[in-house]
């Protein structure tokens, strides 16, 4: 009984260290940038975990249980993934923020027009080009796909669920293998799969209610900053995405003869 506790008692609290990992922070980051509530950055969180411990247990089950190999090229692929998947999300913030700046006009035509309250009579200078007629932010197509589908509760829950899923298929051989040269019954590495689930889970709805908390103060005192932060989580998972594909393909040598993967 003893064991099984510890068992539960590491798993739990390595799960919501794993949550932790930079692929994972900042993935979500780019999700919750947008976001300001805490409890729906919460069910944010939650949803990634769902994802993530969803083809962890899956998977990892399958080599507990079966001794699943999975071949070098397929592993590579997995990462390479979250390296792509990085790119997009830092791409979706990168274009996100481009449109929701304002159009500035260096020269815009003015004319005047006379104005009367009552008796008295007076003009009001101004103009109608791109400046005197900005668009608001939700004006844009990205807000107005946001506006349509955000009423859908599984829109807002299917983008982390997604990721939560590709960052599961790129870390379950490692979590598995770790588990099965550490814990030699099947039913206690099972149950040490589930449990990491239930503490990745809580730790990056933690992280998400911490990211959206640290926006949410920051937008309302200084709101240029706030979109600021958004742009920069974007540049960073970029920036992360890249280099992640960079280590697969040119060091690890994904499309070459030979190979190299160390699960992780």
């Amino acid at each position: 009984m003893i064991g099984l506790l510890s068992i539960i008692v590491i798993g739990f609290f390595l799960g919501m260290r794993h949550a932790t990992d930079p692929d994972h922070v900042i993935a979500v980051s780019t999700i919750v940038s947008h976001q300001r509530n805490t409890k729906r950055a919460a069910l944010i969180g939650i949803a990634w975990g769902l994802g993530h411990t969803v083809t962890i247990f899956a998977v990892g089950t399958a080599i507990i249980l079966f001794g699943l190999v999975i071949p070098t090229r397929l592993g590579l692929a997995m990462e390479l993934s979250v390296g792509v998947m990085l790119i997009l999300l830092g791409a979706w913030n990168l274009i996100t923020f481009k449109r929701t700046l304002p159009v500035v006009s260096v020269e815009e035509p003015v004319h005047s027009h006379a104005h009367c309250h009552g008796d008295y009579v007076h003009t009001h200078v101004h103009g109608h080009g791109p400046l005197a007629h900005t668009h608001a932010p939700e004006s844009n197509p990205l807000a107005r796909l946001d506006r349509t589908l955000g009423k859908l509760s599984i829109y807002q829950l299917l983008r982390p669920l997604i990721v939560g899923i590709v960052h599961g298929l790129a870390g379950s051989a490692a979590v598995a293998l770790l588990i099965l040269a550490s814990i030699r019954n099947s039913s206690w590495a099972i149950a040490y799969l589930l449990v990491f689930g239930v503490g990745t889970i809580a730790g990056m709805m933690l992280i998400t209610m911490s990211i959206a908390s640290a926006f949410r103060l920051v937008g309302q005192r200084f709101q240029d900053f706030g979109r600021r932060l958004a742009l920069i989580s974007g540049v960073i998972s970029v920036a992360f995405g890249l280099v992640v594909a960079y280590q697969i393909c040119m060091v690890q040598g994904i499309f070459s003869s030979s190979p190299q993967w160390t699960p992780r």
